[in-house]
Formats: C-alpha cells, sequence, structure tokens
C-alpha cells in the first residue's frame, strides 16, 4: 500500500451456478508501506478504501499477466468476465491510457 489504509475483504469461491449471497472469510486493514498476496487457491477479495474523507493509493502486481478477469456480485455469486485495461505494458503507454485526461497523469 503506497498511501492510505485500505480493507480486504476474503470470500469462498461461489457455487457454479451463482445462486446466492457470496460466503465472507475475513476481513483486515492493510496498512501504509505494507502488502498482500492473493491467489485463486485462498478465495476472492475485494480491497476498497476504508476512509471517506482520505486518499488511498496500492499498487497491483500480476504475474505472469493477464488480459481479463471475473468480477463477482456479492449478493448472487454471478460472475461477469470484464478487460483488464494497463496504464503501460513493457514501459510503453497503452492506447486507453491516452483517453485519460491530461490532469490525471
Amino acid at each position: 500500500i503506497l498511501q492510505g489504509n485500505l480493507k480486504e475483504t476474503l470470500f469462498e469461491w461461489p457455487e457454479k451456478k451463482g445462486n446466492g449471497e457470496m460466503i465472507k472469510k475475513s476481513e483486515r486493514v492493510l496498512r501504509e508501506n505494507h502488502c498482500a498476496y492473493i491467489n485463486d487457491s485462498i478465495g476472492l477479495h475485494r480491497v476498497e478504501n476504508i476512509s471517506h474523507t482520505e486518499t488511498a493509493v496500492s499498487l497491483h502486481l500480476y504475474s505472469p499477466p493477464f488480459d481479463s478477469c471475473n468480477t463477482f456480485d456479492q449478493r448472487t455469486g454471478h460472475k461477469h468476465k470484464v478487460k483488464m485495461t494497463f496504464y503501460s505494458q513493457f514501459g510503453e503507454r497503452t492506447l486507453c491510457a491516452t483517453a485519460v485526461p491530461q490532469e490525471n497523469n
């Protein structure tokens, strides 16, 4: 965590049918200057800023890189495949990043 604090909530993998609320396994606070790790055998996770007034910044590293992932509806367990976007790849800015307003760069 580069700045602030984030809350990580771990969930069990939902049933294949995805017909019920997802089961929460645990919660923890990820503090500034600390790191965390997850993989599919651990479960699914949600990471959120616990403050409504303070900024939080996190850096996510994926190895090997991937171009899509699944998001899950916590209330139903239904999954939805989404395309990943990247600020840069191999040291070069990606096309998606050029659409970001300059004041955010």
